[in-house]
């Protein structure tokens, strides 16, 4: 058991801190109650989309499906076959936002006033012990790459310290909650949410899914806590009341109520998506193109001459980073 959290609860809040209570809040009446039979009906769908594409996949093979493959598939086709066989290699750019989720994680349990560098350091320090990846990368990571990690994940701990008040442990603030939905044995769905508060109480609707992004919007946003409110729903049968993503750069949230219509659709949107993937990973056909600002860091630029002409065009717009 975690010991109670001993930040001073009577400092005043500000602005963007009460619009965190007043966005999260909901009364007892508020709250949405689900059938109990939800949970079977959107497994059912699933698995009888999926069946037919079993023959597809590689044989003794698990696919994993997570919010960033759907997201990737659902864009530009070329630039996924071409990531797909790019070996990944850590990177500040991509650390950050572990450092930084690990460091949010400390500073709900941490039992003193949350200083965002310390616990950006404690972070780097912990990670670095690991025996995965990131921690490989961490301890054969220069000074300039770790001073570099170090003050583009304290920005976003500090952001996130002004925005939220602090998390009380009745509110039952997770982060970094794994979730997983196996189907048919063969096609995992799986991810990470950045943070969970409240919990259901029978078929009523309590708990809150965020995501926490810098800069702006993008759909992807909406898709990426729809697929993991579908996971939760099946797990727990009563799914989320609420879906929200927080951009800390800005200070607002982007709410979204949970329906069993979204749901459903969220369900059409992963057996699309699966299915996409298959066929476009038997390169059978020419990958569609379909150009945007993400051309600029696109892997597969040098290659491409619809992405190249369409920034050499000046037609592209700034999207938001997700951490």
């Amino acid at each position: 058991m975690c010991q109670p959290h001993t930040v001073d609860q009577s400092l005043p809040l500000n602005p963007a801190q009460e619009e965190v209570l007043t966005q999260l809040g909901a009364t007892r009446e508020e709250r949405p109650r689900f059938d109990a039979a939800l949970r079977h009906q959107l497994r059912r769908e699933l698995n009888d989309a999926i069946e037919p594409m079993l023959p597809d996949l590689p044989d003794d093979d698990t696919m994993f499906v997570s919010k960033h493959l759907l997201g990737r598939i659902m864009g530009c086709e070329k630039r996924f076959l071409a990531e797909d066989d790019e070996q990944f290699e850590w990177s500040v750019p991509l650390a950050r936002g572990t450092i930084a989720h690990k460091a949010i994680e400390l500073s709900i349990h941490w039992r003193r006033e949350p200083e965002p560098l310390v616990l950006v350091d404690e972070s780097i320090a912990r990670l670095s012990e690991g025996i995965d990846g990131l921690g490989e990368w961490l301890q054969g990571s220069t000074e300039v790459e770790r001073a570099e990690l170090r003050a583009e994940a304290n920005d976003r701990v500090v952001k996130f310290v002004e925005c939220w008040p602090p998390l009380k442990t009745n509110w039952r603030p997770v982060t970094e909650s794994r979730l997983r939905l196996e189907l048919h044995d063969r096609v995992v769905l799986s991810g990470k949410v950045d943070l969970a508060l409240g919990q259901a109480e029978g078929d009523l609707a309590g708990k809150v899914l965020i995501d926490l992004k810098t800069g702006g919007f993008s759909p992807q946003h909406l898709d990426d806590l729809r697929f993991y409110a579908l996971i939760e729903a099946v797990r727990l049968g009563t799914p989320p009341r609420l879906l929200a993503t927080y951009y800390l750069d800005q200070g607002r949230f982007l709410p979204e109520a949970v329906t069993e219509d979204l749901l459903y659709s969220t369900v059409a949107r992963v057996i699309d998506g699966i299915e996409r993937i298959l066929d476009t990973r038997k390169r059978a056909r020419e990958p569609r193109t379909a150009p945007g600002p993400a051309c600029r860091w696109c892997v597969a630029l040098h290659h491409c001459e619809i992405g190249r002409r369409f920034l050499d065009d000046g037609d592209e717009t700034g999207l938001g980073d997700g951490w």
